[in-house]
């Protein structure tokens, strides 16, 4: 009985590797579909509240037009922000090439007296083609963001219409338990969705006032540039905050000429990140939408190779509704369990 029960449950293993590796695979194929497709959950589960708050008191579609005017309007607020923020360091570098141009010819004469030859390993790869292949690069992408949103809005404005007509679908469905499990689920993902976007949020605000306030401290320019930087970045676990330190950093090289303050504001800068990255968020999010650091770290790479930048923002949020939808079916309430943050301690029953 033993050895039968043991090819049971290899054949019921090898059957979800299965199955994960074929989702994963068509996810990564129609990425076109799938990735804004769950941008567009995401986005109805923060604002659908509000949604049904308005349509209680006016028309539907009048209700749904201000939903979508000011979720658009909250959106193109924060990247025109980014926009202006990496705008003023850009003309800022570019003014300041000759400087860099300098500090570039410092650093190759002092590695190659130290048997690093780096000028030709430059010339080589990082010429004229490189540069112009970049540019088309990044204007590929920026046209690939703008359609990767647009197609989410239609997605957003279609969800909300119908948000009303599908669950009334899943009431009616002869299978309670999946009824259950997709409304518990639904209701539970949504509700931590808004936690997770309200505690990202916060913690986002108060990395860009301290390092915009370290930055004015320190002596770097631009100090509320690097606020709103570190703030828009902040929304993207480890990746994002990286990028936040290594810019600033970049730009003491030619500030400051001294190396240990070119370390000290790296250094410092990463203990900021760090200490409200790894100690103040997970006290304020608590065991609600706690996911363990290690899962974190891999969700966003795992779908960053699915599904590229936008897999970046909405790894996190993709994982933590796998994870909820989980615990909501004795089946797989292991893998919430071992793969979520810390458990809520339940009060004892008298």
């Amino acid at each position: 009985m033993e050895s039968g029960g043991g090819v049971g449950l290899g054949r019921n293993v090898a059957t979800l590797v299965i199955a994960a590796v074929v989702v994963c695979a068509a996810a990564s194929q129609a990425r076109g579909v799938f990735a804004p497709l769950a941008a567009a959950l995401f986005i109805m589960g923060v604002v659908w509240p509000a949604q049904r708050w308005l349509q209680s008191r006016m028309p539907k579609l009048v209700a749904l037009a201000i939903t979508i005017l000011f979720t658009t309007t909250i959106c193109l607020v924060f990247a025109s922000l980014a926009a202006w923020a990496f705008g003023r360091v850009g003309q800022f570098l570019v003014a300041d090439a000759a400087r860099y141009q300098a500090f570039y010819e410092r650093a190759v004469v002092w590695l190659d007296s130290h048997g690093v030859e780096i000028a030709g390993l430059w010339a080589e790869h990082f010429n004229v083609g490189w540069l112009l292949r970049a540019m088309q690069y990044v204007t590929g992408r920026a046209n690939s963001m703008l359609s990767f949103w647009l197609i989410a809005l239609v997605y957003v404005v279609l969800g909300l219409i119908e948000v009303d007509d599908i669950r009334q679908r899943i009431e009616r469905l002869k299978n309670h338990t999946a009824a259950r499990v997709l409304l518990d689920g639904s209701a539970a993902t949504a509700g931590k969705f808004r936690k997770y976007l309200l505690v990202r949020t916060q913690m986002s605000v108060v990395t860009g006032l301290l390092v915009g306030l370290f930055a004015a401290v320190a002596g770097l320019p631009f100090a509320f540039e690097w606020g709103v930087i570190a703030l828009v970045l902040n929304y993207i676990p480890f990746i994002g905050p990286f990028i936040a330190t290594l810019f600033p950093t970049l730009l003491a090289m030619t500030q400051f000429e001294s190396w240990p303050a070119v370390f000290g504001i790296f250094a410092c800068l990463n203990i900021i990140q760090f200490v409200v990255g790894s100690y103040i968020e997970p006290r304020v999010a608590g065991a609600t939408v706690s996911i363990s650091p290690f899962v974190v770290l891999f969700a966003i790479f795992f779908w960053t190779f699915l599904w590229g930048l936008f897999g970046t923002f909405i790894g996190v949020p993709i994982t933590l509704a796998i994870l909820t939808f989980c615990a909501e079916h004795p089946s797989t309430r292991w893998i919430a369990e071992l793969l979520g943050g810390p458990a809520e301690r339940k009060p004892a029953q008298l």
